[in-house]
């Protein structure tokens, strides 16, 4: 099949039946009547220190005010400036060496979603906290295959209130085989980032977490796309490369163009496809990644091509002039080599997402800070049943993420996996009433958290932990952080006691008599 002899698919792979706008606290986005502005790019983190092999980078999460509507400024959180931060770039095969800094009033942690490294400290999970004025320094190598990942915070149960008010930004990972492909990688020009979120403004442009927070996923009418409200990108090349990822809280994207101009989608959370799939409806779960690549071709300057989420406009492609560009995309794009499970009668992994709201559960029961769920041995591909027990017709997808790298989906309900999900997954929406078979395997031994990605949720104990271990060392013992030395330190943080702490999401385990340690 050719690259002008492909199918196309115009419609969401997911069940209708749960997609959030059926959930009874849905926010619709609103058109936000404010003057267009040009998509904000994000600069390219520049490194302290680099050799050939090794690279110095410092990230610092710090408090700020950004310009995002007219009036007064929104007071906001990012990484190496005042919201989300510029993007990251590692490459395959070297090593990198991070300072973490904390400027911020309290603890946050850094958790690097989709980058296969050990856990729990590097991973950056709930963990590994960075404290006000300590800096944490980390080391690791990357060799996985060029992906779209990202960097947010993660300090269980602040997770939500940390990403709303703007820690999280995009990370690209190259390699040697993705260079030498006819792909659009010209940063800024024909190769950005577009980072989705959403969120409510009150009358002095503020977020107010606490106000909004909604335990099924807070949400908000107005979208930000990099943190810009209203945004136009100015086209000057045929072929655009979009990096999507779904930054929100809860928020499921459907996309679509006007035109109904097609998408070729050429990478997943993990990396490429093995060869383009097109389509011109995608819809994205929280924390899911797809890079698209539009072709312009049959535009002219002073047209304008618009981006949706359902009927709502969200960004303008503005075309100018550009030059012709006949290279077609390449019919293979990756090989995904997955290592087989080597014990197809081994047990298999379960892994039950329950209830909605304030009651969500993994396997029936909420997150425990000390508690180890699951083990699997180091190096073994092993298959994991990721089953959603929602009704199907009154329910929501859970979007699954588990840290500590990438796995292969196998089957939707036994049937084959929607044809964008053949390459190299870390989050997987699971419709209510369905089961995904996934294999996965660790590289780096550890403790890993595996969880819902509609952020309440996993704040509010839809969420477990995993330790990879050895042969040698099969019973490692981790310093984990138990809850209450992390709410004694968010007491002293917030000037109060920890039984005084405001969090929304520990109000049903409070209420219960649940001990999350």
């Amino acid at each position: 099949m050719t690259a002008k002899q492909h199918q196309v698919y115009d419609h969401y792979f997911f069940n209708e039946s749960a997609y959030d706008y059926h959930d009874g606290g849905y926010v619709k986005l609103e058109e936000p009547d404010v003057p267009a502005s040009r998509l904000n790019i994000p600069a390219i983190l520049a490194p302290d220190q680099e050799t050939d092999t090794d690279v110095w980078y410092t990230v610092t999460a710090q408090t700020g005010e950004t310009q995002l509507l007219p009036g007064e400024k929104t007071k906001t959180w990012g990484y190496n400036q005042s919201l989300l931060g510029p993007t990251i770039v590692f490459e395959s095969g070297k090593n990198y060496h991070v300072t973490l800094k904390n400027d911020l009033p309290e603890l946050t942690t850094f958790h690097w979603h989709g980058l296969d490294v050990p856990g729990p400290y590097v991973d950056g999970g709930c963990h590994a906290p960075v404290y006000p004025g300590k800096p944490r320094k980390i080391d690791f190598t990357v060799n996985q295959p060029a992906a779209t990942l990202w960097l947010h915070a993660h300090p269980c149960p602040l997770t939500g209130w940390d990403v709303w008010h703007g820690l999280a930004t995009a990370v690209v990972v190259k390699d040697e085989h993705e260079a030498q492909l006819p792909l659009p990688r010209n940063y800024g020009v024909d190769d950005i980032p577009l980072i989705l979120q959403d969120r409510r403004f009150d009358e002095h442009n503020q977020w107010d977490y606490d106000k909004d927070y909604d335990p099924d996923g807070t949400a908000g009418p107005t979208a930000l796309i990099n943190g810009t409200v209203n945004p136009y990108f100015d086209v000057t090349t045929q072929k655009l490369r979009l990096r999507i990822l779904d930054g929100s809280n809860r928020r499921e994207w459907r996309l679509h163009l006007s035109d109904d101009l097609e998408m070729a989608q050429i990478g997943s959370d993990g990396g490429l496809l093995p060869e383009p799939v097109y389509l011109t409806k995608l819809m994205l779960t929280c924390a899911e990644r797809a890079e698209i690549v539009l072709d312009f071709e049959q535009y002219h300057p002073g047209d304008e091509v618009t981006l949706y989420s359902d009927d709502v406009p969200i960004m303008k492609f503005r075309i100018h002039e550009f030059k012709a560009d006949p290279t077609p995309l390449p019919d293979h794009l990756a090989d995904v080599d997955y290592p087989e499970v080597e014990d197809p009668n081994a047990p298999i992994h379960q892994v039950v997402m329950s209830g909605t709201d304030e009651k969500v559960e993994i396997n029936g029961r909420k997150f425990g800070m000390m508690r180890i769920d699951d083990r699997q041995e180091l190096g073994k591909a092993e298959y994991w049943d990721i089953t959603n027990t929602n009704d199907c017709c009154g329910g929501m997808i859970h979007p699954y993420h588990t840290h500590g790298g990438s796995f292969k989906v196998v089957s939707r309900n036994g049937k084959a996996p929607y044809p964008n999900e053949l390459g190299y997954k870390d989050t997987i929406g699971v419709n209510a009433g369905e089961t995904v078979r996934v294999k996965m395997r660790f590289n780096y031994p550890g403790v890993f958290m595996y969880h819902c990605h509609i952020i309440e949720h996993e704040d509010g104990g839809m969420m477990a932990q995993l330790q990879v271990y050895t042969q040698d060392h099969p019973h490692k013992k981790y310093r984990l952080m138990d809850m209450d030395t992390l709410l004694q330190e968010l007491a002293k943080e917030r000037h109060c006691q920890p039984d005084e702490l405001v969090i929304r999401s520990l109000e049903y385990y409070k209420e219960h008599g649940i001990d999350m340690c």
